[in-house]
Parts: structure tokens; C-alpha cells; sequence
């Protein structure tokens, strides 16, 4: 095809790929069939444009065309998730002066009746888990006072204003991304399987959920091991843990690794930036409220898993019950064991094959959780897009056949919908770790 045929074809599926994601930001996600056939549309144009897109190009038109297409949802109020609203209601308490982890949306509401702050008598209603005390660390909490800060009690703006905290994000995500696949010396066309992405857009930008910032410190870390600045590491995993509990997966690699064993700067600033990240939970004694919600959606959430849905079926079988506060623990003894042995198989990795490293205990933890949710795979879809691998960028789209479950009232999955998303999982598990050929890669 020639040059200008690929241009005209590249505009094209822009275009469609823009479009499907403006709609979607307007339907609501329990009209499956119409969300599903935008997606569908949105990813198509991602993969379509990545095998178009040439090896050269400017990476100023690359990131203008990500911005573009995340302008396409930024005007419009999440449709997918009612995160968001938990996130201004935290931040809104905070900006009262009180306490988001010693107060329920359901007792603070009580305390606030017949306020003239319009705000509660709005939100509430809309809120899931209004029972449950805040779940998201002190970190996470800085952001959504931020996002409250700035506006006066009103919903619209403060959806604005975690954006604008998210799209810097992005941007610096862009930017490492871009740096590392130039310094790992792999094809920098990869960086579009996560810039365009329709999963990292609607999901970051669209819902307003910071795993999109948690890949973006997971990336400082290794851009600081790679430029031997430890320093800057230890702050880049500090804070992807300060965000989001999840990254301490990497515990066990990070104190067996060659590189970080026995470097006290690195494990110096990592300590000083989560002590500081995490002591405001000493107040009033917040911790054990934090703690409690966390057991909660440990033990209680089911949504969108695999082998953890066999487990559970074996457990009814033989105990005749859900047995899942076991299947929970043993679950994060899998994963804890999983780690240990990739810490000793891993343990003098160059820097290159970290996020190959990372992505695939990411990969064992999600097989095993009770609760995936289409967006805790973006940090693991960045890794992997770095190493080259295609098994959570088919997922990225797979993802799509969970939101299946909102269609129905109440919310219910059916099995043939998991099949399909895992059936595509499970393909890229084969193409990444059990081909002998390796003929059918990303970088072609």
C-alpha cells in the first residue's frame, strides 16, 4: 500500500475510532449490545492504524492524536462507574475538615440532613457501597480533595478536575513509555496498543479510575533503575503502592533482585515515601476502618474471574457453601508462593525483562482474584505493551464481555460471556509463554 493510501486509511479508522468513542461516553452500560459494537469499532481502529502506522513517526502527532481521542469522553459524566462520585464525596469530607475513613457516605449523610449543601442530597442516591467506609489509600485521597478543592461542591466540574489529575498522568505514562522502548530497543509503534487504546481511554479518562497513575509510577521505577537512579525508582514504586495496595505484589522480586537486594537508597526512599503515604491512618485510629473495608471487598465481591470461579464450584461441591473467605487466602498464598518463585528464577533479570517479569505476576494474581475489574488490568496492559506481549492486549479487549453483567437487573453474569473473554486470555497466555515457534509476534 503506498504511503498516501496508508495516510487516507489512518484518518479513517481515526475517525471511527473518535466517534465510537464519543458515543460510547453517552450510552449507558446496560445497553450491552450498542456499547459492545462501539468497542468493537473503537478497537478494531487501534489495531487497524498499528499495522498501518509506519516505524517513523512524530511522537508529537502520536501524543496530539492520544489527547484527541481522550478529548472525545472528557466533557461527558462517567457512564460506566459511579467511582468517581465516591471519589468527590471522600474529597468533599475532606474539604469539611473530617475524617473519609471514620465515616460511611450512609453516617455522614445522617449527620448532614436537611444541609444546604446540595451536594450530599445529590450524590448519595447515586452511590454503591454507601454502607462501607473509604477503601482507597491517603494518597489517593490527596488527589480526590483536589478534585473537590477546586470546585464548589458541584459534581460536573469536580469530574473536570480529576481529568485534568489523570491526563497529566497520562501524559508522563506517554513520555516513559516512548523513552524505554527506545531504550530497550524495541519498536516505539508499540507505545499505540496502549495510547489508543479504548479500554485505557474510557476506563482512565472516561471513569476516572488512577490505575492509568499507578502504571505511570510502575514506569519511573524502571526508567529509574534503567538510568541507574535508585532514588527515583524507590519513589516511583513507593507512590504506584501509595495509590493503589496492589503493587506490593512486586515485593518479593524487588528484594531478591540483583539490582535492588542490597541498595539502601532505593529501600531508604521506598520506606520514607510509604510511611509517609500511609501515617495519616494512625489517625483516630482510621486504619481499622481502612482495614475492615479492605476485608470486605476481599471476602464479600465476586465479578469476572476464572479459575477462581472453578475453585469456588469445587468448594460448593464439597462443602456446600461458597467457601470463599478460604478460596480469598489461599488465593493470596498462590500468589505470595507464585512471587517467591519468580523472585528466584528472576533474580538477575537485566532491567529490559522487568515488565515482561511484572506483567506476569500481575497475570497469576488476576487468574486467581475473585473481583477483575476491566480497569485493574491497565498497569499490567502498559507492562506488557512494553515487553512486546499480546496477553493484556487481547484481554484489553476481552474486558468488554464483563460489562455483559450490567445489562441484566440485577446484575448477573452469564458463563458464555466468561468463556469468550477467557477463551481470548487464555490465547494469549499460549502465544506469549508456550509457543516453540514465536513467528506470531506483536512487533511485526
Amino acid at each position: 500500500m503506498s504511503g498516501g493510501k496508508k495516510t487516507v486509511l489512518i484518518l479513517l479508522l481515526l475517525a471511527s475510532h473518535g466517534s465510537s468513542l464519543w458515543l460510547i461516553s453517552q450510552v449507558p452500560r446496560e445497553n450491552y449490545l450498542l456499547t459492545f459494537t462501539l468497542f468493537l469499532i473503537a478497537f478494531g481502529s487501534t489495531l487497524g492504524i498499528y499495522k498501518c502506522w509506519e516505524q517513523h513517526f512524530s511522537w508529537q502527532k502520536l501524543l496530539l492524536l492520544g489527547v484527541l481521542l481522550r478529548a472525545c469522553v472528557f466533557f461527558y459524566e462517567p457512564n460506566w462507574s459511579e467511582d468517581g462520585l465516591r471519589f468527590l464525596w471522600d474529597g468533599n469530607l475532606i474539604k469539611e475538615g473530617q475524617n473519609p475513613y471514620l465515616f460511611s457516605p450512609e453516617e455522614w449523610k445522617n449527620q448532614v440532613s436537611g444541609s444546604e449543601n446540595s451536594f450530599w442530597e445529590h450524590a448519595y442516591p447515586q452511590l454503591n457501597s454507601a454502607s462501607y467506609y473509604s477503601v482507597y489509600p491517603p494518597v489517593k485521597q490527596v488527589f480526590f480533595w483536589l478534585g473537590a478543592q477546586v470546585t464548589h461542591y458541584e459534581v460536573y466540574p469536580g469530574f473536570l478536575a480529576l481529568r485534568g489529575i489523570l491526563l497529566v498522568g497520562e501524559l508522563g505514562t506517554f513520555w516513559l513509555l516512548w523513552t524505554l522502548l527506545g531504550r530497550f530497543q524495541r519498536p516505539k509503534k508499540l507505545i499505540l496498543l496502549y495510547w489508543l487504546n479504548p479500554l485505557v481511554i474510557l476506563e482512565t479518562i472516561g471513569n476516572l479510575h488512577f490505575e492509568g497513575l499507578v502504571l505511570f509510577f510502575l514506569l519511573l521505577a524502571i526508567w529509574g533503575f534503567d538510568a541507574g537512579k535508585h532514588a527515583l525508582a524507590g519513589l516511583g514504586w513507593g507512590m504506584a503502592v501509595a495509590v493503589k495496595l496492589l503493587p506490593l505484589l512486586l515485593a518479593p522480586l524487588l528484594l531478591s533482585w540483583k539490582g535492588t537486594k542490597r541498595d539502601p537508597i532505593f529501600w531508604g526512599i521506598t520506606f520514607l515515601v510509604l510511611v509517609a503515604s500511609f501515617v495519616p491512618l494512625i489517625l483516630n485510629e482510621s486504619w481499622k476502618y481502612f482495614y475492615q473495608s479492605l476485608q470486605l471487598y476481599q471476602g464479600r465481591f465476586e465479578f469476572n474471574a476464572s479459575l477462581y470461579y472453578l475453585a469456588r464450584a469445587l468448594g460448593y461441591w464439597v462443602a456446600g457453601y461458597n467457601t470463599i473467605a478460604i478460596l480469598t487466602k489461599a488465593g493470596l498464598g498462590i500468589v505470595f508462593l507464585g512471587s517467591i518463585f519468580l523472585a528466584w528464577k528472576q533474580s538477575s533479570t537485566p532491567v529490559c525483562n522487568l515488565p515482561k517479569v511484572w506483567a506476569m505476576l500481575y497475570l497469576v494474581y488476576f487468574l486467581i482474584q475473585p473481583v477483575v475489574h476491566p480497569w485493574y488490568l491497565l498497569p499490567a496492559l502498559g507492562l506488557s505493551v512494553l515487553a512486546g506481549q499480546w496477553t493484556f492486549v487481547l484481554w484489553s479487549f476481552a474486558a468488554i464481555f464483563s460489562y455483559q453483567a450490567y445489562s441484566e437487573n440485577p446484575v448477573q453474569e452469564k458463563p458464555i460471556f466468561l468463556i469468550l473473554e477467557y477463551t481470548l486470555v487464555m490465547l494469549g497466555i499460549y502465544l506469549d509463554y508456550f509457543r516453540k515457534q514465536r513467528t506470531f509476534t506483536l512487533v511485526q
